[in-house]
This record gives structure tokens, C-alpha cells and sequence, in this order.
């Protein structure tokens, strides 16, 4: 669950190195008792999902894996695409290497 507090974006990150930016508008509202929405397809290609950010186009990320890789990157490069996707690759990663953590870099311009 993401707290949206800003006129934002959410960025879904799969433990295969996919992911997504997603407009908030895109998930309904559901009431209690509701069966959920969906918010990346699950596929062998994507994974597990790691983490759900609300995001900004000028935060960065930094991607960090089982393996002791991180890679940083822009939020504004990654693609903003509908909600019941699978997502884009965000990292290549070697074989038997997960994602394992997402963090969020704050740009203070």
C-alpha cells in the first residue's frame, strides 16, 4: 500500500528487473469487501513484485540486487504505461540475480 500525498506517479518494480510508472488515476477507488485491482500482470518473465514508490519525474532510483549490484537511474526515463502491464526492463540482471530493494533519491533542485 502507497500513501499518494502528490500529484505523482507509482513506479511497481519486479524482482527480474522489470518495472513500470503508472498515472495514480489509473487504480479505482474499491470499498470494503472489493476483490482488489490489479497492479502488474504476473508472469515467470516479471516475478514477484519488490516494491510499489510513489514517484516524481526528477527522483532518481537506485536498483540494488542479491548479488551487491546497484544501478541508478532517472525516474523520467522510465516509461508511463497502463496499469494491467507487465512492465519494461529496468536492469539486466545475470542469471540466478534478483532485484531485491528499491530506493528513492530525492533530488533537492
Amino acid at each position: 500500500m502507497v500513501a499518494v500525498k502528490r500529484d505523482s506517479s507509482l513506479l511497481v518494480v519486479s524482482e527480474n528487473g522489470y518495472g513500470k510508472r503508472t498515472k495514480i488515476e489509473d487504480y479505482r477507488m474499491t470499498n470494503r469487501g472489493g476483490k482488489g485491482v490489479i497492479n502488474m500482470k504476473a508472469s515467470d518473465r516479471n516475478g514477484e513484485v519488490v516494491t510499489i514508490k510513489e514517484v516524481l519525474d526528477q527522483d532518481e532510483l537506485i536498483l540494488m540486487t542479491q548479488n551487491g549490484i546497484a544501478n541508478r537511474q532517472s525516474v523520467k526515463d522510465i516509461k508511463v504505461i497502463g496499469r494491467n502491464t507487465q512492465g519494461v526492463r529496468l536492469i539486466r540482471l545475470k542469471e540466478g540475480d534478483k532485484v531485491t530493494d528499491v530506493a528513492r533519491v530525492v533530488n533537492e533542485d
